[in-house]
């Protein structure tokens, strides 16, 4: 009997091992370049503890585009993907063959967490649909509209710089900031995060980056095998965070609707949008928005905004003025043009005012490019793929990684990429590199829809500082900055403090 049982256990880990072997030999027996993977890990060793996302692109980014391959070979723990290098075939995929690469494959589970049904996430028509119907919010008419309440938080942000002064940690500030035209903006609450950094929408957003539901480990193994995560109904925020935010949602709907009350803001746009049945709509598992939203799809719609919005701005804001702080001629060049512009326009913050500051798009857009938000974009192709100019077909369903960060710190694309430069931005410059040579909201018809929102809430948070006070080094900044490896975005381990003095 113990003879039989261990023969059947022999076998079974036979039968283990030529599965992991052929699984593992994927893109090897294609002829495709790959990193030596481990069984179970992939490419993913040290994840989350010796390396980041951002080392690993960056190490096999470097290995196959010294191999000359267009595309190598990568292991995402169990899943394979396709890791591509060369900057023709990325436009391929983003824009030009949009149609077989329009899905993102990232984890939803509408049935038991609402708030992962977003537009980040949602695939096929669903996605289109949704697209359409939210593409109108972020038209340079409704940016408009929102600036002057991105412009009154702004006030209020400086003022709060003055009272932290003469040090303090400035994503903290930054995100308060975020959290308070984000909040006004999709959700119409004043969040008072300035004012009260306990403040419940500052709380909640910190908690969902701070207070992970899940390990980081137990999160790759979510985002990576989407559909084994649905099936075992699996979450990834914790269900006091969902519960806050669908309740913040649900109470300014029915408020608005009772009072009769309009904003000309996101939540409004998503009022009108919302189902007339929406009893029959809810009792569809997925998002059919062919008759409008349900409120739980409402919810999702912002809570993405929500996040995406004031933890990339914050973000962004943080590295930039950290780097202003080490260079203070950039510094200086930079005050030098906003205090221009604003006193050909009467000293005012006007949307057009803001339109003028080329230099700041250029200081904005190199922080973007050193400090890459998300470390790289995925795509699922939808239907095989012959990859042009070759033979090689990527199978329906193959995961496509495209490593931004990496790309963004390209020695031949960017020369000494970490040194700060805005003049990388200068047409000139600018005009001979390749069109996906920088691309950090993503490119194509799935780029980032709020990209305009995103960018003007940070340049206005940035000239109110910069106008009223001078950032310098202290004691506790960190140089160089040590990035955290914990989180999948990018972030300063132990904070940016900075020295702030009025100008």
């Amino acid at each position: 009997m113990s003879y039989a049982v261990l023969s059947f256990a022999l076998v079974v880990v036979a039968l283990l091992l030529l599965y992991l072997h052929n699984h593992y030999s994927y893109w090897a027996r294609r002829g495709i370049p790959q990193e030596d993977p481990i069984y179970g890990l992939g490419n993913m060793k040290g994840i989350g503890r010796e390396f980041h996302f951002r080392d690993i692109n960056s190490r096999l980014y470097k290995r196959y585009k010294r191999d000359g391959a267009p595309i190598g070979g990568i292991y995402m723990f169990f899943l394979r993907g396709a890791f591509v290098v060369d900057l023709d075939l990325i436009k391929h995929i983003l824009i030009k063959d949009f149609s077989s690469f329009h899905d993102r494959g990232i984890f939803n589970n509408v049935r038991d967490e609402p708030l992962t049904g977003h537009l980040l996430t949602l695939e096929g028509e669903e996605w289109r649909c949704m697209r359409n119907k939210l593409t109108p919010v972020f038209t340079s008419g409704k940016m408009k509209f929102m600036y002057p309440t991105v412009v009154a938080v702004a006030e209020n942000l400086s003022r709060t710089c003055g009272q932290l002064a003469p040090e303090f940690e400035v994503k903290e500030l930054s995100a308060r900031y975020t959290t308070d035209v984000i909040g006004t903006c999709a959700f119409g609450i004043d969040c008072n995060s300035l004012s009260d950094p306990n403040a419940d929408f500052r709380r909640y957003g910190r908690s969902i980056f701070e207070k992970p539901r899940h390990s980081q480990l137990v999160q790759a193994l979510i985002l990576f095998n989407p559909k084994l995560a649905r099936k075992l109904r699996c979450k990834l925020f914790n269900d006091e965070v969902s519960e806050f935010f669908i309740d913040a949602v649900r109470n300014t709907v029915e408020y608005r609707i009772k009072n009769k009350v309009k904003r000309n803001d996101f939540m409004d746009m998503l009022i009108d949008m919302m189902a007339e049945d929406q009893e029959a709509a809810a009792k569809h598992e997925g998002i059919d928005v062919s008759q409008g939203l349900t409120l739980l799809q409402m919810a999702a719609q912002a809570f993405v905004f929500f996040i995406a919005g004031f933890h990339t701005s914050s973000t962004t804001m943080s590295f930039c003025l950290y780097e202003l702080a080490i260079n203070p001629k950039i510094q200086d060049q930079l005050r030098e043009e906003i205090v221009s512009v604003l006193n050909a326009h009467n000293n005012n913050v006007t949307y057009e005012a803001l339109k003028e500051m080329s230099y700041l798009d250029k200081v904005l857009n190199e922080t973007l490019r050193k400090y890459t938000v998300l470390p790289h974009l995925v795509r699922t192709a939808t239907s095989d793929y012959r990859v042009p100019n070759s033979s090689l077909v990527l199978e329906k369903g193959t995961t496509v990684v495209i490593p931004v960060d990496a790309i963004h710190h390209d020695p031949e694309i960017f020369p000494d990429p970490d040194r700060f430069d805005p003049s990388r931005f200068d047409t000139e410059h600018a005009e001979k590199r390749h069109g996906c040579a920088f691309f950090p909201f993503g490119d194509g018809p799935r780029n980032c829809i709020g990209l305009r929102f995103g960018k003007m809430q940070a340049k206005v948070g940035l000239i109110h500082l910069l106008r009223d006070y001078k950032f310098s080094r202290s004691a506790r900044t960190e140089v160089p900055i040590v990035l955290s490896k914990r989180n999948f975005v990018i972030e300063a381990q132990n904070g940016i403090y900075l020295r702030v003095e009025r100008v």
